[in-house]
């Protein structure tokens, strides 16, 4: 039998995750009871915010980021076109239009100096909101993003579901991604290949209380229940969503979050194994750029590939990696390339994410990898390229 092949990212769930959920089945409540809030008292202290409120994954964070700021339709929000589909998607669920954001190509991430062309294209549009994505788990530049977005009379919103763990330092001091210091809020995903699991799962984070009890809210219908009012009362001034997550899957985000020490050490540890393995590929090979300010707990492990230097396509060097037993993936597809977006908003020539994308490919990276592994993936590489 072939070996296994090791994927792009997988969940690591342990025995006492196991017995966290079987717990939680047993309990009185599988659904709207107390492993929610504890879920999210937790979370919130890991990134240092003050409010947490967990959802049903990391699509809905982002809607209801949108819904709890109140963006209207016609309205804009800038996101980059380097990220998955829900960034910008969440702004058309509230019908507000995406102006998209250049990257920097050796990074992916948005900087000010894309912001800044983005906001010569929102026009006479009122801009209320910028989603900047850490992309990769790398942080990007919240202070230099934030004065631009005020000065234009929006808030930032941080699409955070890479960056886990990271840590950042500004003007000497020491950040965590998810602390909401300069964002309005910053959005979460537990999608099993992200750092914690607990299967499908969202959390959005903010020091506001409004924002917070608007979010609690709108995740649940939009359902309010009156201080003083008869226990069975309850209010409904405005439609929510039913965008809960439910006690069990809190249950084993609880037994998770525990471990985020011991993950984002070794996701640290694997990803300095690969700096080391991957140097002689240079430079045909590199690993994409990290900003200066960003301590990241990587989610990816991507490359950019010079594939017209090595006389290989993409597809070529992805169908040779799984014939030796690795996995990749591309993130990402520049959001603007789709049909519904072109079709809405016409060609847009975005030079840094059409070079991202043209170069990059994400490599196994998971806690569960053996530093063996890192070693096999970059000999498959070189074999494949012919380096």
């Amino acid at each position: 039998m072939a070996d296994p092949v090791l994927p792009y990212g997988r969940q690591t769930i342990e025995d006492d995750d196991i017995a966290a959920v079987v717990q939680a089945l047993k309990a009185d409540f599988l659904t709207t009871g107390p492993t929610v809030e504890a879920f999210e008292r937790a979370f919130a202290e890991t990134v240092g915010a003050r409010h947490a409120v967990a959802c049903a994954n990391g699509t809905a964070a982002l809607h209801l980021a949108m819904l709890a700021l109140e963006v209207q339709p016609g309205e804009a929000v800038i996101t980059p076109s380097i990220t998955f589909l829900a960034t910008a998607n969440c702004a058309r669920y509230v019908g507000a239009e995406v102006v998209f954001a250049d990257v920097d190509p050796l990074s992916g991430l948005m900087t000010p100096e894309t912001l800044a062309d983005a906001l010569k294209r929102v026009r006479a549009r009122r801009l209320r909101a910028v989603l900047p994505v850490h992309l990769r788990g790398d942080a990007v530049d919240l202070p230099g993003l934030g004065a631009l977005a005020g000065e234009a009379g929006a808030v930032l919103v941080e699409d955070a579901p890479h960056a886990l763990g990271t840590t950042m330092t500004f003007g000497g001091v020491a950040e965590r991604v998810g602390d909401a210091r300069h964002a309005a809020m910053a959005t979460f995903s537990f999608h099993p290949v992200k750092t914690i699991a607990t299967g499908e799962g969202g959390m959005v984070t903010t020091n506001e209380a409004g924002l917070a009890e608007r979010l609690r809210a709108l995740r649940s219908h939009g359902m309010l229940r009156p201080q003083g009012s008869e226990p069975w009362w309850y209010e409904m001034h405005e439609p929510g969503f039913n965008y809960r997550l439910p006690d069990i899957l809190c249950a084993l985000g609880l037994s998770q979050l525990a471990k985020l020490g011991r993950f984002a050490t070794r996701r640290r540890a694997l990803a300095g194994a690969y700096h080391t393995a991957l140097a002689p590929l240079a430079p045909i090979v590199r690993i994409a750029a990290r900003p200066s300010w960003s301590d990241p707990v990587l989610h990816l492990m991507c490359v950019l590939i010079d594939f017209e230097a090595a006389g290989v396509t993409r597809r070529r060097v992805v169908d040779g990696l799984r014939e030796r037993g690795v996995g990749s993936q591309v993130h990402y597809i520049p959001v603007h390339r789709q049909p519904y977006y072109r079709a809405r908003y016409g060609e847009l020539h975005l030079p840094g994410a059409e070079a991202w994308y043209d170069r990059c490919l994400s490599l196994p990276l998971y806690p569960g990898m053996a530093e063996s592994d890192v070693g096999k993936v970059a000999g498959a590489l070189r074999d494949v390229l012919s380096i």
